[in-house]
């Protein structure tokens, strides 16, 4: 059974995973690009692939672990502009590799394997977890888009929804689009929910945090709000949500990973009225994979996300909108929705797409 899903019967592969140090894989609470990660390395080393994860130290895998730093970097106290320990760990990860340790290096941090691919001997991948776009953005003034503009010839980069890549600025002829995935194991279905709603993301208010408090304060219902408050948001928390604090709108703080299915299941659904245009947006595949809806505005991945009237309701963004689809979620069937996350956001799914682009890559 071990290697059931290596149908192609290739070689198995030499895989560098390089991750963001800034928290362990998988995270303790927020992190989702390191739970992507985390997914994607297990999952290869458990159909037989030798991977070596590149992360911060407490890390816990079944791959070879290699930290470059003595402590995740946000337990360091290290700025999130500093790119230093980040960079650190990508040469460290293609100096092995030219040395001949591996046959594919995959990188999740942004634009900073951009500097090695041209000195790299093996193939390289990048996902794109954050979206590769800026309002008004002109690509010859924005260093990071002009670094892209660049390299675009020669960047076989992953986008995470159809719309990140529509919405990149940039031609990238070597682009693929591969979804996220969860494991489905870890959020257990709940067929019957509950009576509140829920919102859960970093505390921000492009995250659409106000849209969902203006809504339930509306309609009078209960709403239980969840997520990391980074410090840069704590005068935002304190200023905007906290007066709106009561019996009825309560916030939970940052939620464990072993928490997240009770959260989510035990829901009527979760609000998800973002203000930005989200490349993908893990926690509405994790609260489907409860059984509970979403409603969220029409931005970002959303409409890919969410199957309209099936899954949820995708609006316009528009608080009288949100309260009338909030009326009238009790239409959804619960298993369907889960039905939905299984059929096309599993993480098999996501490590047989991922898997597929290695060996096309690979000599």
């Amino acid at each position: 059974m071990k290697n059931s899903h290596n149908k192609i019967g290739k070689k198995k592969l030499r895989i560098a995973q390089v991750a963001p140090l800034w928290f362990t894989i998988p995270p303790k609470g927020y992190g989702g690009i390191e739970r992507i990660v985390s997914m994607l390395t297990e999952e290869l080393a458990r159909r037989g692939h030798e991977v070596t994860l590149f992360a911060a130290p407490g890390s816990v895998t079944s791959a070879k672990l290699v930290s470059v730093f003595d402590k995740s970097l946000s337990e360091a106290n290290v700025s999130w502009s500093n790119p230093i320990w980040n960079l650190r760990n990508l040469s460290t990860a293609f100096e092995r590799a030219n040395k001949g340790e591996f046959d594919i290096v995959h990188s999740h941090l942004d634009l900073w394997a951009l500097f090695f691919q041209g000195i790299s001997r093996v193939p390289l991948i990048h996902t794109m977890h954050n979206p590769m776009y800026r309002d008004n953005a002109d690509a010859s003034k924005d260093d990071r888009l002009r670094l892209f503009t660049e390299e675009a010839h020669r960047t076989n980069i992953v986008f995470i929804s159809e719309s990140a890549r529509k919405l990149a600025i940039l031609e990238m002829p070597k682009s693929h689009v591969i979804y996220n995935g969860i494991d489905l194991e870890h959020f257990r279905f709940n067929k019957k929910g509950g009576e509140h709603f829920i919102w859960i993301a970093r505390m921000n208010k492009h995250k659409g945090v106000e849209n969902a408090i203006a809504a339930a304060e509306k309609l009078d219902a209960k709403l239980l709000l969840a997520g990391r408050i980074d410090p840069t948001q704590q005068e935002y928390f304190e200023k905007a949500i906290k007066p709106h604090l009561n019996e009825n709108i309560r916030y939970a703080g940052e939620l464990q990973d072993n928490e997240l299915s009770d959260f989510y299941g035990n829901a009527k659904a979760l609000l998800y009225p973002i203000e930005w245009e989200e490349p993908f947006g893990l926690v509405v595949a994790e609260a489907m994979a409860c059984g509970t809806p979403v409603i969220a505005y029409r931005r970002g991945s959303m409409e890919e996300l969410i199957e309209n009237n099936k899954t949820g309701f995708v609006i316009d963004s528009d608080i009288e909108k949100l309260v009338e689809a909030m009326g009238r979620i009790d239409q959804i069937d619960r298993s369907a929705v889960r039905k939905h996350v299984e059929d096309h956001f599993s993480k098999e799914r996501m490590v047989d797409e991922y898997e597929k682009l290695y060996y096309k890559l690979c000599p």
